[in-house]
């Protein structure tokens, strides 16, 4: 039986570590640790109905890409200890990825530019080593988010990256479909409309900074930051609702 959280519907805890880059660490903001798209996330999730304590970490590392966190790398170190450190053992462990900005780069970061086929093999391995180690785990892939076709600051994007970037979504789409076949009820693609809205909204929701091509659009600010936060909130919360009870 589907768990549709109806009015008998148990409560439920989460445990939720964020992977990602700096939209997810929240960089240029005042306060990353109040204000970042994790924090949003998880303070959106606790006034739901039928979610109890909400607990989480914010992995997002500035500039990293899927080889970053590939298992056996300080980053992938860091997301289990996280996972382990968790105090509330009965709760639903999540992982929320979002991975793919760094990636698309035409250069500048670790691996750039990663190619499709990359990409998918460094996200299925990574996916494939934390449910192994935490089998009881869910894994929520969050699309990417739109930025500038100018962006160029320590690395370059432009529009070649951009570009590069929205073939990852499908590739993204089919390999949660392929773990639905593989290793139901596990993984599960979460946020597919923060892409579109921050394309749309750039000019209110995103920071302007200057680059080598003149002002760009790439990391959310404070009312971006709560729009992306919510949007991979409302994923999650779906995804939850879709679950069976333990």
């Amino acid at each position: 039986m589907l768990f549709q959280f109806s009015a008998s519907a148990q409560t439920r805890n989460l445990n939720i570590v964020f992977i990602g880059n700096s939209i997810t660490y929240g960089a240029g903001l005042d306060s990353p640790t109040t204000q970042a798209p994790p924090v949003m996330a998880s303070a959106w999730l606790k006034k739901q109905k039928h979610i109890g304590e909400v607990n989480f970490s914010n992995q997002g590392h500035s500039g990293y890409t899927t080889l970053d966190f590939l298992p056996g790398t300080d980053a992938f170190k860091q997301v289990e200890q996280a996972a382990r450190a968790f105090t509330n053992t009965s709760a639903q462990l999540i992982f929320s990825i979002k991975i793919g900005t760094n990636d698309s780069a035409v250069k500048g970061t670790h691996g750039a530019p990663a190619s499709v086929e990359n990409y998918r093999t460094n996200l299925k391995t990574i996916t494939d080593a934390l449910l192994k180690e935490f089998p009881a785990a869910i894994v929520i892939y969050q699309h990417p988010v739109w930025y500038s076709p100018n962006t160029q600051n320590g690395s370059t994007y432009l529009q070649e990256g951009l570009t590069r970037l929205q073939t990852y979504i499908p590739v993204i789409d089919a390999l949660a479909g392929e773990y639905k076949a593989s290793n139901p009820e596990h993984v599960f693609v979460g946020d597919t409309k923060a892409f579109a809205y921050f394309e749309k909204n750039h000019l209110t929701d995103l920071q302007a900074e200057q680059g080598r091509q003149g002002i760009f659009y790439l990391h959310p600010n404070k009312k971006g930051a709560v729009a992306l936060g919510e949007f991979w909130a409302k994923a999650i919360y779906k995804v939850l609702k879709k679950l069976p009870v333990k």
